[in-house]
């Protein structure tokens, strides 16, 4: 497969996989961006894989991650700017509003954990071989991202009383 076919074929995939794992558009086309030129330049050696998209996923999922290191070093806190709160009087839209918001203010890993499992419906294997830890790590995120937002929901339930 060339890299135009593989473009062709898989962008828009890739593009919401972004978009969930940055929980920002502009920066998830930033992102993918950036991957894409950087994969066609080495598209011989990825090309040649047998699961080019894995190991494409896996450079949007590393892009992201050290973008955020960069940024939050010279920013602060993103989570705040990414998804500002909009008032919207409709309850289910709210309450999804607030779900994203929360899920954006956890740490990058934490959030990835969640994209890979419920949006690319990976196991904890492949979930570990794209972040580079082991199997106990990930689900250690998944454990702490999920009591997390728990936690948040509980506390935006007693806010509401």
């Amino acid at each position: 497969m060339t890299f135009e076919e593989f473009v062709a074929a898989r962008l828009a995939a890739l593009m919401r996989y972004a978009t969930v794992v940055t929980c920002d558009p502009p920066l998830a086309e930033d992102v993918v961006q950036d991957v894409m030129i950087r994969a066609q330049q080495r598209w011989d050696h990825i090309g040649a894989l047998d699961k080019p998209e894995f190991y494409v996923k896996r450079m949007i999922l590393n892009e992201f991650l050290s973008w955020r290191r960069r940024w939050a070093a010279r920013v602060g806190q993103l989570h705040e700017t990414l998804l500002p709160a909009v008032p919207d009087h409709a309850g289910l839209v709210d309450e999804r509003d607030a779900l994203l918001r929360q899920i954006a203010a956890l740490p990058p890993r934490q959030r990835a954990v969640l994209a890979l499992r419920y949006f690319d419906d990976r196991s904890d294997a492949d979930i570990a071989a794209l972040l580079g830890c082991s199997e106990a790590t990930v689900r250690s995120h998944s454990s702490r991202a999920l009591a997390a937002l728990r936690a948040s929901y509980a506390k935006e339930g007693e806010l509401a009383r």
